[in-house]
């Protein structure tokens, strides 16, 4: 953000926007918990939190406040506002039922991985929907795929703004190592997660391009490590996951 940016930001907007974050970490909650947490004054987390109520935003249960599900149809809009999202949803299960994985669509937002789709096959190890949720891009297949369309600028530029932190002893945590690797998946088509983002767990990513040429996100299938065998992982499950990308590639760019 450039100081001409910096200098027109609101900071009631911003304590706004801290109170709901708070309230999706820690809803629901009372005024005096979440003023507590925020080190901000009870009277004016009370003033938001009324405001927020009034607009629908914000839902009051006796005395605690919790998001309301308008956050639901704002997300669900702004999923379908995305034009290759639309037919997102059936490939990603495509890719589930064929795989027996767990198997997401990943897109990069503000530097950030994205979950726009998820479906679990009958091996996953989680069923539950991560929709909306956010990850790093550098510790998942799905997000190294991303980064290795970008240009190399762009990829400094994400580390520079969210670092490389480590999700498990496996995580890349060095720059050229990361650059090294996204060349590698430049140049094979698909990346590997050799545990890197959850013990235990494996996966393939490959990335998925629009009409133009430029990077929409990822398709990623995951599962167990002692699930796969060496051959099944370096070879079948890519294969898989190429196979329902180079689909979807094609179906946007008919006309």
């Amino acid at each position: 953000m450039t100081n001409t940016e910096q200098s027109r930001t609101l900071q009631t907007t911003k304590t706004t926007l801290a109170i709901v974050r708070s309230l999706e970490e820690h809803g629901p909650v009372r005024v005096t918990e979440l003023a507590d947490r925020l080190d901000m004054a009870s009277s004016t987390v009370h003033s938001h939190l009324a405001t927020l109520t009034d607009e629908e935003f914000v839902a009051k249960d006796g005395d605690f406040y919790r998001l309301s599900l308008e956050f639901l149809r704002l997300g669900t809009h702004v999923r379908n506002l995305r034009d290759e999202a639309q037919v997102l949803g059936s490939y990603t299960e495509q890719l589930a039922e064929e795989t027996d994985c767990r198997a997401v669509f990943l897109v990069e937002e503000h530097g950030r991985g994205v979950y726009l789709y998820t479906h679990s096959g009958k091996h996953a190890v989680w069923n539950y929907s991560t929709v909306g949720k956010q990850t790093p891009l550098h510790v998942s297949a799905s997000g190294k795929s991303i980064l290795s369309a970008l240009p190399r600028q762009r990829v400094d530029d994400i580390i520079d703004r969210h670092g490389l932190e480590p999700a498990t002893d496996q995580t890349i945590t060095d720059r050229d190592a990361l650059h090294a690797e996204l060349d590698e998946i430049r140049e094979r088509g698909f990346a590997f997660n050799h545990e890197e983002q959850l013990d235990g767990i494996k996966a393939v990513g490959v990335p998925v391009s629009g009409p133009d040429g430029r990077v929409i996100g990822a398709f990623s299938a995951a599962s167990p490590a002692k699930r796969m065998d060496d051959e099944w992982f370096e070879t079948e499950l890519p294969n898989q996951v190429l196979g329902i990308a180079n689909e979807y590639e094609l179906e946007i760019s008919l006309p």
